[in-house]
């Protein structure tokens, strides 16, 4: 923190996800699984998107390249990303807790340093993103 930015904290509504926490964390503990999402990606929004069990990387219009890594996993709660390629470095948190043994809940988080003139143009932005994340994931089959 400083006089250049501090700290943006932005989280999605909980979302409940008709499956085991076990079965949801890992499917999103391995980027491969993104392949259950790719006919989801708006194509007009997102080029270029490629993943491999660490790492996605795509092209998003008007924000450009992003590269996001897995840094943490801490099964079967959590899974948290850092960017690699980024406009703006920022982290993701996915978390799932249960509900019962058969479905669960989850919350995305992103929190990124702003400066007050960046933070002005991408407050909506982000917020919205990470609600869109969220959503989508908690459309997703996890068998």
């Amino acid at each position: 923190m400083g006089i250049f930015g501090s700290e943006s904290k932005f989280e999605s509504s909980v979302k409940q996800i008709p499956y085991p926490q076990q079965a949801v964390y890992d499917n999103i503990s391995d980027l491969r699984n993104l392949e259950k999402v790719r006919d989801r990606v708006p194509e007009d929004k997102v080029q270029d998107f490629s993943f491999d069990e660490d790492t996605v990387s795509l092209n998003v219009s008007p924000v450009g390249e992003l590269k996001l890594r897995i840094c943490e996993r801490e099964e079967p709660k959590c899974v948290k990303f850092e960017t690699v390629q980024s406009p703006v470095p920022f982290n993701i948190w996915i978390q799932v807790l249960p509900v019962d043994e058969q479905n669960s809940k989850m919350k995305v988080t992103v929190k990124a340093e702003l400066n007050p003139f960046i933070k002005g143009m991408l407050e909506g932005p982000l917020q919205d993103g990470v609600e869109k994340i969220a959503d989508a994931l908690a459309q997703v089959h996890y068998e």
